[in-house]
């Protein structure tokens, strides 16, 4: 039995094509997109999914009268399409602790920092500006609090000398694509529970 999760974009897709590529490709996978959701329509990630027969749908952040609505219209249109998880796959929207409510300990998210430094939108500029010599990627269950829940899995990567905000985040990406899909099968396949704020892995973790 798959796993239907909804995945949530609101860029490039990258991430949901990594996501898409490791479940063609490994019959144990575990987890199957049922939709595809973004909060802006006209994006690459919304043409990734419609390419491979994924249905999208758009909830227009700017049509939403406040956070709380936007966040029920987002979870309502993944339990319209069966999903029973969501994942977060660059969404640059703050869901409410609606969507927590709802779907407890079944949101996950990646952020292209180790958590706890630097969460939010800007991840990437600020581990610059700061002078950091490592940052990485994070992936995480998402709680009430923008990028705080319990750290699933980590990925170290080195600032280099002369690095840009865009070759930074692009080395980041390759580690996020290999990672974000090994959490997503673990996930899928209940390899994954939350103690308070420890996430137990049954099994050889990553």
């Amino acid at each position: 039995m798959q796993l239907p999760i909804a995945v949530l974009v609101s860029g490039s897709g990258s991430n949901l094509q990594a996501i898409i590529d490791a479940a063609a490709a490994d019959p144990s996978f575990g987890a199957r997109i049922v939709t595809v959701i973004s909060d802006r329509p006209d994006i690459r990630g919304l043409d990734r999914a419609t390419a491979v027969g994924i249905p999208t749908r758009v909830v227009p952040w700017g049509e939403a009268p406040d956070r709380v609505a936007f966040t029920n219209a987002v979870c309502d249109a993944a339990e319209e399409a069966g999903a029973t998880a969501l994942v977060l796959a660059g969404f640059m929207r703050v869901l409410s602790k609606e969507a927590v409510d709802r779907f407890p300990n079944r949101i996950l998210n990646i952020h292209p920092a180790l958590i706890p430094s630097f969460p939010g939108a800007h991840g990437v500029r600020e581990a610059l500006e700061h002078g950091v010599k490592v940052t990485g990627v994070t992936v995480h269950f998402v709680d009430e609090h923008v990028d705080h829940g319990p750290i699933i899995a980590q990925t170290a990567v080195p600032v280099l000398a002369g690095d840009t905000e865009e070759s930074l985040h692009a080395r980041i990406q390759v580690e996020e694509h290999q990672l974000y899909p090994r959490v997503v099968k673990a996930f899928a396949n209940g390899r994954l529970s939350v103690n308070g704020r420890t996430v137990i892995w049954e099994g050889e973790t990553l």
